[in-house]
């Protein structure tokens, strides 16, 4: 129980956002719980980074049930055990990173742990995490050990790796504790911004539970996602792999928005794994193609002479005129697959100016998503009919074949924007990168700048970097380790200044916001990544 919301078991998936206001600001945040629990949301996350944090929520949760609203609270802590220790008193769950709640912010340095030496470290967890634990007990409260890809410690890292096994190990530690003062309310999440990583993490988990005998519940959700269409995306992607085969008990989408943005694309996921769910799979090689497939997964656009005949044709195929004549760019369509025989000679000229090739049906495995995956030697290309909510729905059922290695390509049929989004969706499984990748965390009470503005100020000058991934992080608790993933990053470090990173490296430190935009393209361009828009290569 978180509250008087039951998570697992027979209970509904349940839908979690975070407030983005300073939580020492009772008056906003009960305001942004209000409308996130009127939006549906059934448990509200706040930050917790002080002991003044930790006393405002006592506040925050009278206010709220003076108000009628009995959402659960759930306090986020990060490097500072004191303030968890307040907060329990207060709230209904406390999360706690695992990475960095005993153990110091990793710097990323090579350790060297005998055996007798790791396990005085882990006599450190204990004695730094046994005390919440206990008060927790007592108060009849959950934690949630909640393991993030970015932000494994040191000493994890030498001894597994930055890699789901490293998340899960982390997560064993932490429940051992638990386990050992007999404490089970617990619930885990394995959170990433690669949807890829963060399936595996989930799955190797579950796995780990299935051995140890345990069965906790599971917070799912793509950490960083972004905004828009990309960041929605991103997140069915990882969250509706898992829940489509039977994983995840409780979810939140991380988007770069307003928190409320978050609740409606929670809906959808969870009415989407109501009504499908995938076979069972084993990861699979992929079959090495060769034109007109692309090597990193393709985009297959299906026509007809009604479709060719359209005026905007070129445009929905990704060809640009130039000169009264389409140009094929690097978000055009690899292939086309006819729908129906083309006879009609405007129409066949039109396909052949496009120089787009046309897929040979007997050379290819379409598969339609239903019915058992096919065995077969030739390249498979996942086929999705147009139905209602196609952005959630073709996201969470292709994403989790592609991640998994099944489907050379994707043809999103009588689709709405299938070209556009069909490139997305290669891109969140980690194939095909035609675009620039942005790491933004949805921003929080430690937030240092307006993250929105931030960033989409930084996507209109950037977002034309084909394979460059950038993280935007509102705060050094975010950078470096929840950004390991990006090349470049764009960190608050305090009011009105901002560290920038190429990697885990901090390269420069403290400049001011309103330059730190260029700063950031000088460092792109001084590492040879920066392509000018003109540029046709």
């Amino acid at each position: 129980m978180v509250g008087n919301v039951g998570v697992g078991a027979d209970n509904p998936i349940r839908i979690q956002s975070m407030t983005t206001s300073s939580t020492a600001d009772v008056d906003a945040t009960v305001d942004q719980i209000i409308r996130l629990a009127d939006e549906g949301c059934e448990i509200a996350r706040v930050t917790v980074q002080g002991k003044k944090e930790a006393f405002a929520c006592e506040g925050i949760k009278n206010a709220l049930v003076k108000k009628g609203y009995s959402i659960p609270l759930v306090a986020d802590i990060h490097f500072y055990p004191p303030a968890a220790m307040v907060v329990a008193d207060f709230v209904d769950k406390v999360r706690v990173n695992p990475g960095n709640y005993v153990d110091r912010r990793a710097d990323f340095r090579v350790l060297e742990y005998d055996d007798v030496t790791y396990a005085k470290e882990l006599e450190k967890i204990e004695a730094g995490f046994a005390p919440l634990v206990e008060k927790c007990k007592k108060r009849g409260i959950a934690i949630r050990i909640g393991t993030n890809h970015g932000s494994l410690s040191d000493r994890i890292m030498n001894r597994f790796g930055d890699s789901p096994a490293g998340m899960v190990e982390s997560a064993v530690e932490f429940t051992n504790v638990c386990r050992k003062y007999d404490f089970h309310d617990i619930i885990y999440s394995m959170k990433a911004s690669n949807a890829v990583v963060m399936i595996d993490a989930y799955r190797l988990l579950v796995k780990r539970m299935d051995e140890l005998g345990w069965d906790y519940p599971l917070h799912l959700g793509v950490t960083e996602a972004g905004n828009g269409e990309e960041g929605r995306v991103k997140s069915a992607v990882g969250i509706g792999a898992l829940l489509l085969e039977g994983l995840g008990d409780t979810i939140r989408v991380s988007l770069t928005e307003d928190p409320w943005n978050e609740i409606d694309p929670c809906k959808r996921i969870i009415e989407h794994a109501k009504v499908r769910s995938l076979p069972k799979r084993e990861k699979r090689a992929r079959v090495q193609t060769q034109a007109p497939l692309h090597r990193d997964g393709s985009v297959i656009v299906a026509i007809d002479t009604k479709s060719v005949m359209d005026p905007g044709f070129y445009e929905s195929v990704g060809c640009e005129l130039q000169l009264g004549r389409p140009q094929r760019m690097d978000r055009s369509a690899d292939a086309f697959l006819l729908k129906e025989e083309i006879t009609e000679p405007d129409a066949l000229k039109k396909i052949e100016l496009c120089q787009i090739p046309i897929l040979k049906r007997e050379d290819y495995c379409f598969y339609h998503l239903d019915g058992p995956l096919p065995k077969t030697d030739k390249p498979i290309i996942l086929c999705y009919e147009g139905y209602d909510d196609v952005v959630i729905r073709a996201s969470a059922e292709l994403g989790a074949l592609l991640s998994d290695g099944w489907g050379e390509g994707l043809c999103l049929m009588n689709c709405e924007n299938a070209l556009n989004l069909s490139f997305n969706i290669l891109q969140a499984a980690r194939m095909r990168a035609t675009k620039t990748e942005f790491i933004a965390c949805p921003s929080c009470g430690r937030t240092l700048f307006d993250l929105q503005s931030v960033t989409k100020s930084i996507q209109e000058k950037t977002a034309h970097l084909p394979g460059v991934k950038i993280a935007i992080m509102g705060c050094i608790v975010n950078g470096p380790g929840e950004m390991a993933d990006a090349d470049f990053g764009y960190v608050g470090s305090r009011p009105g200044m901002i560290d920038l990173y190429v990697g885990k490296t901090r390269v420069e430190k403290n400049i001011p916001s309103e330059n730190a935009l260029e700063r950031l393209i000088d460092l792109i361009k001084a590492h040879g990544r920066w392509i000018e828009l003109n540029d046709p290569h």
